[in-house]
């Protein structure tokens, strides 16, 4: 006999095959244990129950890390509508695991385009009050086409680079109608997600995908920001030769004076073994580019969508394409030479990885937790600010988990005394 929870449960959500919960289960146990930050707001929202009555729609990539912060909004008491952001770093047993738990899960591994936007269109049509977004799907749909739903949304999160470039442009347009919370510009975010996260996670992508050595290699690092800071950071440690492409002139001298050579993506495309892309922006590497290339050239991209790399270019150039391993397409091109792409041009270390490691997602999700409860907390006092639907994450927040980071890995630091804070500050 079918309990009746067990009917809800396959009514209410998409998943490619529930059967798989028990692995997804086992993944998410793990990073738990090493994520304190969100055991101990797991365990503080259990009692103070910040979203009760509240539904959050939430797309981030769904894997282990992302459905823990799941669990810990559903221990606030928030009924959870969950999407992925990502068609390649979904993880169906992850996303079974979830929906064995009670939660909404519209989400599948490798979905068509018209999958992806369906289960966008589900997470929405729920009629959310907070919004968790990675990229701005959610937040752009939900203007475009959900625009009658507006007025139930509080307000939402958003965790990248990519997702609040969009919202800025918005804002300034007029467009953006609800608050929302740049996560990403956090400090306990962005300068240890984009920077230390990406870092690792990108070479653990590219290593598991090629099984190549690093040591010896031309890398070419196109994008100087916190991630490409990271990504060629961990080539250099790697043992590569590093090049960094930028189209802003203070970011490339900064490249130069962390012992990096700078160059057009024009004249690196005939030195790099290795391409990696950390723009944000698209068409970075395109034709020209891909026919300078050395035969064996390996290109891959860590910005959010998959438009740096003009994959659909290359495959239109090459004579012929085929999977060359496991996430990895060989394109022949005229010239005889050859060029290997990793995971389609998507996220390379969410597509051919597992992500950012979970000590690193710990703090980004803290974040997004607590400025997701800032959100329940002050629902009445944020709309109607002027025109601006832009939050920075308030100091407080920010200093709130460094602290708390600190405490766990056993550090103390200083304070001000009475004395020093009147110096600096004159109160």
């Amino acid at each position: 006999m079918i309990s009746p929870s067990f009917c809800l449960i396959i009514v209410m959500s998409e998943i490619r095959n529930s059967a798989l919960w028990k692995d997804g289960r086992i993944k998410i146990d793990w990073v738990r244990h090493f994520m304190p930050l969100l055991n101990g707001l797991e365990e503080e929202f259990r009692i103070s129950r910040p979203f009760e009555g509240l539904k959050i729609a939430l797309s981030v990539h769904l894997e282990a890390k992302t459905a823990y912060l799941c669990e810990v909004l559903a221990a606030g008491g928030a009924e959870m509508y969950v999407t992925g952001s990502n068609p390649l770093s979904t993880q169906d047993d992850v996303a079974a695991a979830l929906v064995e738990d009670g939660m909404n899960v519209f989400a599948w591994y490798n979905a068509a385009s018209s999958e992806y936007e369906a289960h966008i269109r589900k997470v929405l049509e729920a009629s959310p009050n907070i919004i968790i977004d990675d990229g701005g799907d959610l937040v752009s749909m939900m203007h475009s086409d959900y625009a009658d739903l507006i007025p139930a949304v509080i307000g939402g999160c958003e965790e990248t680079t990519t997702g609040i470039m969009r919202l800025r442009t918005m804002n300034r347009s007029g467009l953006l109608k609800f608050p929302m919370m740049l996560v990403n510009d956090a400090d306990c975010k962005h300068l240890f997600d984009n920077r230390y996260g990406t870092g690792q996670s990108v070479w653990t992508g590219i290593n598991k995908a090629t099984n190549l050595i690093v040591a010896g290699k031309d890398v070419v690092v196109a994008g100087y920001g916190w991630c490409g800071k990271g990504v060629a950071m961990r080539a250099k440690g790697l043992g590569a030769r590093v090049i960094v492409t930028e189209i802003d002139p203070i970011k490339a001298m900064e490249a130069v004076m962390d012992g990096f050579k700078v160059m057009p993506m024009s004249e690196a495309a005939g030195y790099g073994d290795i391409f990696i892309t950390v723009t944000g922006c698209n068409s970075v590497i395109t034709d020209g580019h891909f026919l300078k290339m050395k035969d064996g050239a390996i290109c891959c991209n860590a910005g959010h969508f998959d438009v740096e790399v003009d994959v659909a270019g290359l495959r239109r150039l090459s004579t012929e394409s085929f999977i060359a391993r496991k996430d990895v397409e060989g394109f022949r091109l005229p010239n005889s030479r050859t060029i290997y792409v990793i995971a389609e041009g998507r996220l390379v270390n969410l597509a051919a990885g597992d992500g950012h490691p979970a000590e690193i997602m710990d703090m980004s999700f803290a974040i997004q937790a607590l400025g997701a409860k800032y959100l329940a907390d002050n629902r009445d006092s944020l709309h109607g600010s002027a025109g601006n639907m832009v939050y920075e994450i308030p100091r407080s927040i920010d200093e709130e988990v460094a602290v708390r980071k600190l405490r766990y890995w056993g550090y103390e630091i200083d304070s001000l005394t009475p004395g020093q804070h009147r110096y600096l500050y004159g109160e």
